[in-house]
């Protein structure tokens, strides 16, 4: 079962795009800035956003989205704060120990399948203490299991998932402020686009001269 066919009722609606966002993805609003990959999630606009987004939504509750082997995931300490996360898989970056989002595609069976702890959702080989590789596969196994997933959900009160000082280290000192609301400027920008139909980037004719070895000249015999 998806996370996008979940009802209301079995997923929240925060939770449901926090799993499906696209994260990483260029900014729609900031295009044409630098560093504007979507890497914060919103929770009172229930969006990802990128640094450039941030002075917009100072007052909202935000969440930092990292990147760990190619796919996203949130810090451990912050997961906690969100929903219990017993029995997911955890992994040490650098800096943080983390859990994916979602599961990860498997292209073939991994080295030793079958002989130790699979997940329960994708069979994805694990430590023996776990069940699941991430978030999304113990909320997939408690709906497939007729459970309750707002039971595991903790409330997300006011104030910062991920706190300021990680969100300014992560993001960059160097952000852009922005006047404009996100929703109304992503608006615009869809609207220009549509009305465009076209791309802004220039197209560069390029001629490829094809140019034949003229013979070679020898040093006369002496």
């Amino acid at each position: 079962m998806e996370i996008e066919s979940m009802d209301t009722e079995e997923v929240p609606y925060w939770l449901s795009v926090l799993l499906t966002e696209k994260f990483f993805n260029a900014c729609i609003i900031h295009e044409d800035s630098r560093k504007n990959e979507k890497n914060v999630f919103c929770f009172d606009c229930c969006d990802g956003i990128c640094p450039h987004c941030l002075p917009a939504h100072r007052s909202h509750r935000l969440l930092q989205i990292r990147r760990y082997v190619y796919h996203d995931v949130i810090r451990l300490v912050d997961a906690g704060k969100l929903m219990d996360c017993s029995l997911v898989q955890a992994y040490r970056t650098n800096s943080a120990r983390v859990v994916f989002l979602n599961q990860r595609p498997q292209t073939r069976q991994p080295r030793g399948y079958g002989s130790g702890t699979l997940c329960v959702t994708c069979d994805r080989n694990l430590q023996e203490s776990y069940l699941f590789c991430s978030i999304s596969c113990k909320v997939e196994h408690i709906v497939k299991n007729g459970g309750n997933v707002w039971a595991y959900l903790l409330p997300v009160d006011e104030g910062q998932m991920t706190p300021d000082s990680v969100l300014v280290a992560e993001s960059g000192s160097s952000t852009e402020s922005t006047n404009v609301s996100c929703s109304t400027a992503t608006c615009e920008v869809v609207k220009k686009k549509r009305r465009n139909g076209v791309c802004r980037s220039t197209a560069r004719m390029t001629v490829t001269i094809n140019r034949r070895k003229s013979t070679p000249r020898r040093s006369p015999f002496c």
